[in-house]
């Protein structure tokens, strides 16, 4: 995913510790570095690391408790009450083993998160060797770590001073949406933001109700209000933005602020089709991102996010020639790095960029006969299909196997977890 979109046959990549240090055919790197270990791996792709630019990742541990729901009624009747009766410091933790797991097996190396305890979150993703560009929440109401905004956000700050070195985390401010924030909040979260030169992470435009009630309490659209008061005045990471016209395309164009698309969780939630080719169009970078797995997506299975984000362009536009499998692909890996502020470090396999790739087997059933390489990672592969996966330069998984997480731990208490659950539920 270079700059030319290269693929080359029979090809293969040479790292040394976390970087790439050159790619090119397999017989010439082999004549060029003779003293190299080998890996290899016929009947498969190499390619770069996913990236999921948006995720709930402790939700794993609520996966389909309340599913087929609108959004509003699945956060304040469910959502919300779940997570007060659960959410802890240790939820956070093994719920993030679990979703890293689950990521990483299917070919996700760097994730966008926004949730309570981000320091647990960021412990979790290094011990499972994964990337992550963590979002702390700031809400207007009491939640599990903060119960109030000022305190969101010195936890925040907090957060970014204790993972100001991990290679892996960059610490990202989430105010989880305009709706749940006020201006003064919001305008806070930003100068934290640029003060430590992070990310901010916000839910934007997601549903029709949203994108009304903004309207009527501020006289524009959300987009244009959060533009006012200045919170795109810095790196920031939109998910979903569905509700926008052009006006709004042209503004967060202007502002470069990066999109995570996210059509599962858009189907699945009925909140809309968001104007994905406008905002390619417009010159935005626009990546793919799984939402969280408690009712608006059951999984983090990027490849399928990729399969249904060209599928619903197409549909939308009621043409079939809109978003290829190029686009998709690219969404998934240079734009996601884009979005996260990272395209001088991941997103593509070339030299000097880190070591974030995927082996995908390609003598799969499914996955044969390949005329077009890009048409079978985009439509025709699954997260199954995954076999090795290299993050900065460590083997993370193996033959479908991970090597840095306990499984049959984790799943021992994700179903401890789930009776916890169900019994909290019950309690009225």
């Amino acid at each position: 995913m270079d700059a030319q979109r290269r693929v080359i046959e029979d090809g293969a990549i040479v790292l040394e510790g976390s970087k790439i240090l050159a790619v090119g055919l397999r017989s010439e790197l082999e004549r060029q570095f003779k003293g190299a270990r080998k890996v290899l791996r016929a009947n498969s792709i190499l390619l770069p690391g996913l990236i999921n630019t948006h995720a709930h990742i402790p939700m794993s541990l609520l996966r389909g408790i309340a599913d087929d729901k609108r959004l509003q009624d699945w956060l304040e009747n469910y959502i919300f009450p779940a997570e007060g009766r659960n959410v802890t410091r240790e939820f956070c933790y093994w719920g993030t083993l679990l979703g890293c797991l689950e990521m990483m097996l299917s070919g996700t190396t760097t994730y966008t998160d926004m949730y309570y305890f981000e320091e647990e979150i960021a412990r979790a993703t290094v011990q499972a060797g994964m990337r992550g560009v963590l979002g702390q929440t700031v809400i207007g109401f009491p939640v599990a770590d903060a119960k109030t905004p000022v305190e969101a956000l010195a936890r925040t700050e907090a957060f970014f001073k204790q993972y100001s070195a991990e290679p892996l985390i960059t610490p990202a401010v989430a105010p989880h949406a305009l709706y749940t924030n006020s201006k003064e909040t919001l305008q806070a979260c930003r100068k934290l933001a640029n003060q430590y030169k992070r990310p901010l992470v916000i839910h934007v435009s997601e549903t029709k109700r949203e994108n009304d009630d903004m309207i009527a309490k501020y006289g524009k659209s959300p987009v244009q209000t959060l533009d006012d008061w200045g919170i795109f005045d810095g790196p920031t990471i939109a998910a979903h933005v569905i509700w926008v016209d052009d006006q709004d395309i042209a503004t967060l164009a202007r502002k470069r602020v990066g999109i995570a698309h996210c059509p599962s969780s858009n189907m699945k939630l009925a909140s809309g089709i968001a104007p994905v080719l406008k905002q390619l169009a417009a010159g935005l970078h626009v990546g793919v991102g799984t939402d969280g797995p408690a009712g608006s997506n059951n999984d983090f299975h990027l490849i399928e996010e990729m399969d249904l984000a060209a599928k619903l362009a197409k549909v939308h536009a009621m043409n079939p020639e809109v978003l290829p499998a190029k686009t998709a692909l690219e969404m998934a890996t240079v734009h996601g790095a884009a979005v996260l502020g990272m395209s001088e470090q991941i997103g593509s396999l070339e030299a000097g960029k880190l070591a974030d790739c995927v082996f995908l087997r390609s003598s799969s059933p499914n996955l044969i006969p390949s005329f077009d390489p890009y048409s079978s990672i985009v439509y025709a592969a699954k997260a199954a299909d995954v076999t090795d996966v290299y993050i900065h330069g460590e083997q993370v998984v193996a033959a479908g196997k991970s090597l840095k997480l306990d499984t049959q731990l984790i799943l021992k208490k994700v179903q401890d977890y789930q009776r916890q659950v169900v019994l909290s539920l019950s309690k009225k």
